[in-house]
Parts: C-alpha cells; sequence; structure tokens
C-alpha cells in the first residue's frame, strides 16, 4: 500500500434486492476504503442484463485516487461484493453488487485474477457511457479514446435515472 496515488475508476452494478441503495452504498464506501479516496461519481443508469436474464441492472461509475496496489483494491472490492450478499453461483449470475475495476491508471495488466482495462469495457454500454459521463476524454490504455467507442455499444439500451 505504497507508492504515488494512481486514478482509477470502479464499474458498479446489481440488479438483486434493493440494486440502487445497493449502488448508492457502494459509491460511498469506495471513499472509506484504506489510502483511497472518491473524487467523482457517475449519474445511476438503468440497463437490461446482457448475455443473462434477470431484472434490470443498475449501473454506475466511480473514480478514485488509491494508494492501493490493483491486487490489493481488487481484494477490498470482493470484501464489498461478499458483504452485499454477492453470490457467483454462474457466469453473468444475477448479483446484490458488481464491482469491476475498469481502469487503473494507464496500467494494463493481465494476471489470473485481473484484467485491467475490463475486457468489456468497449463492448458494454453501462460501463462505458458511465465512464465517459465522469471523464469524457478518458483514453482505454492500449485502445484509445473511450469516445470512440461509443457507436459500437449504441445498440444497447442504456437509461439514466
Amino acid at each position: 500500500m505504497t507508492g504515488a496515488r494512481i486514478t482509477a475508476y470502479i464499474g458498479i452494478g446489481a440488479n438483486l434486492g434493493n440494486a440502487r441503495a445497493s449502488v448508492e452504498k457502494a459509491i460511498q464506501q469506495l471513499d472509506t476504503l484504506p489510502a483511497t479516496r472518491l473524487t467523482g461519481q457517475s449519474c445511476l443508469f438503468r440497463t437490461a442484463p446482457i448475455d443473462a436474464g434477470g431484472d434490470d441492472y443498475i449501473n454506475a461509475a466511480a473514480r478514485i485516487e488509491t494508494r492501493l496496489q490493483p491486487g490489493e483494491l481488487l481484494q477490498e472490492l470482493q470484501l464489498m461484493e461478499q458483504a452485499a450478499g454477492r453470490e457467483r453461483r454462474f457466469v453473468n449470475a444475477p448479483r446484490t453488487l458488481d464491482l469491476d475495476i475498469l481502469l487503473f491508471g494507464s496500467q494494463e495488466i493481465s494476471t489470473e485474477l485481473l484484467t485491467v482495462p475490463h475486457p468489456r469495457l468497449t463492448q458494454r454500454a453501462f460501463a462505458l457511457i458511465p465512464l465517459l459521463q465522469i471523464d469524457p476524454l478518458i483514453a482505454i490504455p492500449g485502445k484509445g479514446p473511450a469516445h470512440s467507442f461509443v457507436t459500437a455499444v449504441a445498440g444497447q439500451v442504456i437509461c439514466k435515472i
């Protein structure tokens, strides 16, 4: 947990229980993580599940500054998911809370546990649009300007709440 502060972006989603309250609470909890502070957040959005069934999702994104290393941040996010009752029964299962590291500074990370930039960031409106709301000019490391991927997700319904 040493080193310079890194700006990271977190994707947040839920579609079980009181999804809106879960997402709002998660945004506030990010500000309480060790060596981390919340520096920005998107609006909340409603989206239909992709490659899955279930209720619509409530999604958002948050910008944080952190001294945590990527693996430490991932561990903290997974603890938050567990505390919210997240169960990983099958791929794309409905969830009480889903927290993903979308970007971690300008780093490209590929380990068994973590891939950053998030591998589907450029393919999912529920991640890309909230990210762009926080930082319209952000670039995705190894891919280019995030806004250049908007046309690829234009067919996905996303509604600001």
